[in-house]
């Protein structure tokens, strides 16, 4: 076995060594002189010497178009096997173009992008194609952005409150049928609350300048305030309008908050049921969570409030009442019932005039007198959308409130409908 190896390997070894370096060169140089044909996809095109005040329809702000080309070239194929979109891109020049055309793409419009790769030695030629260019007037627009109603759960502890303000505005330049298109539309813009932590809202809230320890502002940091307008960039586009800077997702600390004040209990008959319910006739019946107060009915145990502010609470607590609707369309079917907030206007003035004159919230202060009575106003009406009873476990009101035999009997339970809305009393 030794001998056979050893006359394999070492008789005429210098004809074998030179037949080994002949084989290797042979193929090196046929794999470097192939030529194939290759289809590269998704190959950018970028215009250039575009005349002032023109465009292209569907051209992006870093000047290419939102549509790529397909080409099949022709070249090396050692070199064309490492080729990619990303290598190459193809060049149109729109010099003394005032209409549309019709654009040819051959290999002299066909550029590398990467400084390593030549295509002299690479591509010898690329297969014809043809390109639209549609001309347009370039037009410089202010178009909205609405900010809205943000996705994704509020961190552990808080609840969701609000986000200011409610639209922005942004200057784009482009072809003027996108620009009206996006004018007339606007823009969408909505956050995650996912994204926010709540370390990042206790923080917030502990620090020394925080207003109010149940309310904390979260304000948008500076690489979200960007919108995507595809047709425009391939990339998101920087908010512009100088009201960015205020832009905040408001946050409320989950607490229950004691009510003070007796909540007084009315009955309310639509008039189109007067013939059916007699308002002297029907009268309260017993039930433990009624207490009578110089002739005043009012509902006996203590509540609270969630998912609001002590100053709301104790602005606000003097002036509501549990007001329930005398229009069962069943005998013994439950009654609808809601909180009823009164001379809500009056209550508005007081808050915005309270929270007006509040000097610890710096960020707040620093908006202009109108916006900030603007954005006070708005956080008001949200308190009042949100306002819910609760009881001292923590649990939301549940009412079963019946008509039996004229008499509005109140018990808890689970009513047909709690309240999840308020009613307002001028």
């Amino acid at each position: 076995m030794k001998t056979l190896l050893r006359k394999l390997f070492l008789e005429n070894w210098q004809r074998k060594l030179v037949a080994i370096f002949l084989a290797i060169f042979v193929w090196y140089q046929v794999n470097h002189s192939l030529i194939t044909s290759r289809t590269i996809t998704n190959i950018p095109i970028r215009v250039i010497n575009i005349p002032p005040g023109k465009t292209i329809a569907d051209l992006q702000n870093n000047g290419t178009l939102t549509k790529r080309v397909h080409l099949t070239v022709i070249g090396n194929k050692h070199l064309l096997d490492d080729l990619t979109s990303n290598d190459l891109e193809v060049v149109i020049d729109a010099q003394n173009r005032e209409e549309d055309w019709v654009a040819d793409i051959t290999r002299r419009n066909l550029t590398s992008v990467n400084p390593e790769i030549d295509l002299n030695k690479s591509v010898t030629r690329v297969s014809p194609t043809t390109r639209f260019i549609q001309m347009t007037k370039l037009v410089t627009e202010k178009i909205p952005i609405f900010i809205t109603q943000p996705i994704g759960e509020a961190p552990k502890g808080y609840q969701y409150l609000d986000v200011w303000p409610y639209q922005l505005s942004l200057n784009v330049s482009g072809p003027e049928e996108v620009v009206k298109r996006l004018k007339s539309r606007g823009v969408r813009l909505t956050f995650d609350l996912s994204d926010i932590t709540k370390a990042e809202l206790d923080a917030l809230r502990s620090r020394p300048d925080s207003p109010h320890g149940d309310e904390v502002a979260f304000f948008i940091p500076d690489q979200w305030k960007r919108v995507s307008i595809p047709l425009l960039s391939d990339t998101p586009i920087e908010i512009d309008d100088p009201r960015a800077k205020d832009l905040r997702i408001d946050f409320v600390r989950i607490t229950l908050i004691p009510i003070h004040s007796r909540i007084p209990l009315s009955l309310y008959f639509p008039t189109e049921g007067l013939k059916t319910y007699n308002p002297k006739t029907i009268s309260w019946g017993s039930s433990s969570l009624i207490e009578k107060v110089n002739d005043l009915h009012v509902f006996s145990e203590p509540l609270y409030a969630k998912g609001v502010t002590q100053v709301f609470v104790r602005t606000v607590e003097q002036m509501i009442q549990l007001s329930i609707t005398i229009d069962p369309s069943k005998e013994n079917q439950s009654l609808q019932w809601s909180v009823e907030f009164i001379n809500p206007r009056l209550l508005e003035d007081r808050y915005v005039s309270l929270m007006m004159s509040d000097v610890t919230d710096e960020e707040v202060r620093e908006l202009q007198p109108l916006v900030r009575e603007e954005y006070l106003r708005n956080r008001f009406r949200s308190y009042m959308n949100r306002f819910q009873l609760y009881k001292a476990d923590d649990k939301r009101l549940e009412l079963d409130i019946k008509l039996d035999n004229k008499k509005v009997l109140i018990e808890e339970g689970t009513p047909i409908l709690h309240n999840s809305n308020y009613f307002i009393k001028e």
